[in-house]
């Protein structure tokens, strides 16, 4: 059972859009009145970045469309990030494609793509499920297929390299990776096994966690990865059923379910459907220093939440379609965009003295 107490303080607007957003993501800001952020929309297939004010006193800000560039086909993964004072968007597509574009981060205009993979022989040969950059050192991007490829991209001042890591020739297919440090990063795929690569140790992961979806009363796979920078010996993994869970590499044959049947079929789930994406919360306070720090999620059956170990979920919103993505803006983590299956954005700011909902 939520509780859902702390939705008393947020405010949140919703935008209708025209076309499915697939997936969203906040942009650095330069500016504390002017927001940025980058969405893929599904028909026709595009990036779109979009420009709303927060200046007081407007409590309910209009979502501008900036500008937009298009995709050869559906976006499958979405991620922002800052390299040489550049602010660059990456999408890989369901046909196996890497894009990688500049945006301007003071008026939101898509300047220009500054990479494009598709190669099927050298790079994936069917859809990219996930993809992940590494900020703090290499700019390197990883990206997991369908096919069961996994590749690293590296991106130079005057040329791309692309590495292949792993082929296993359609045996396993990965739908999810996160990078956590500048040589290590995590692969899921379908159940709820999970692999620990090191670029210092090629050949293969150098651990796994394999557990057993419900006692292998059901069946399943990961969609989302997150690790914390500030500890990067553990993961918290969303996937089907709605399983949210955190591999320590410490203890690693022991998982901690944070929410639904996951590795324990007599849990009590919280969403009973696809948790599409998880991401640790910097805004909710930690209950205590040993356990898990606070994660949020997002489900197939439309709800919005924050999980803590050991404590009842914290319902945000609740909506009547399903949640494909959500993203906490890193320079305000109060702030959080949603991407609704019916065609919508919504923008919810936490930390307010009472609700509106616009």
């Amino acid at each position: 059972m939520a509780d859902s107490g702390d939705r008393r303080r947020f405010i949140y607007n919703l935008h209708e859009q025209s076309k499915p957003v697939g997936a969203v993501r906040w942009l650095p800001s330069v500016s504390p009145f002017l927001r940025l952020a980058a969405m893929s929309v599904l028909s026709p297939p595009a990036i779109e970045i979009h420009s709303f004010s927060s200046q007081s006193p407007n409590p309910n800000p209009d979502l501008n469309l900036v500008s937009s560039y298009p995709l050869p086909s559906s976006a499958t993964s979405l991620t922002s990030f800052k390299s040489h004072n550049y602010t660059l968007i990456a999408a890989s597509t369901s046909t196996g494609s890497l894009h990688i574009f500049s945006v301007n981060p003071y008026d939101g205009k898509i300047e220009s793509q500054i990479i494009s993979i598709s190669d099927k022989d050298s790079f994936h040969c069917g859809p990219i499920q996930s993809i992940d950059v590494e900020t703090s050192s290499t700019g390197e991007c990883a990206t997991a297929g369908e096919d069961g490829r996994v590749n690293l991209v590296l991106i130079g001042e005057d040329k791309v390299e692309n590495f292949r890591v792993c082929e296993s020739d359609g045996l396993v297919a990965y739908s999810a990776v996160k990078w956590g440090s500048p040589v290590e990063f995590v692969t899921g795929g379908v159940g709820p096994g999970l692999q620990w690569w090191d670029k210092r140790r090629p050949g293969g992961p150098v651990a796994q966690f394999k557990g057993v979806w419900g006692r292998g009363t059901v069946t399943g796979m990961i969609h989302s990865i997150d690790i914390h920078p500030s500890r990067k010996h553990t993961c918290v993994v969303g996937g089907s059923s709605g399983a949210v869970y955190a591999w320590d590499l410490r203890w690693q044959q022991q998982a901690i379910t944070l929410a639904g049947t996951g590795l324990e079929a007599k849990s009590q789930p919280f969403s009973e459907s696809e948790v599409w994406e998880v991401k640790y919360d910097a805004f909710t306070p930690q209950v205590s220093s040993t356990k898990v720090l606070p994660v949020m999620m997002c489900s197939e059956d439309g709800f919005l939440a924050v999980l803590q170990q050991d404590e009842r979920p914290v319902q945000l919103l609740e909506e009547p379609c399903a949640i494909n993505s959500f993203d906490i803006d890193p320079q305000n983590p109060s702030d959080v965009i949603v991407a609704l299956e019916w065609e919508s954005v919504g923008i919810l700011s936490r930390g307010r003295e009472e609700t509106e909902m616009a």
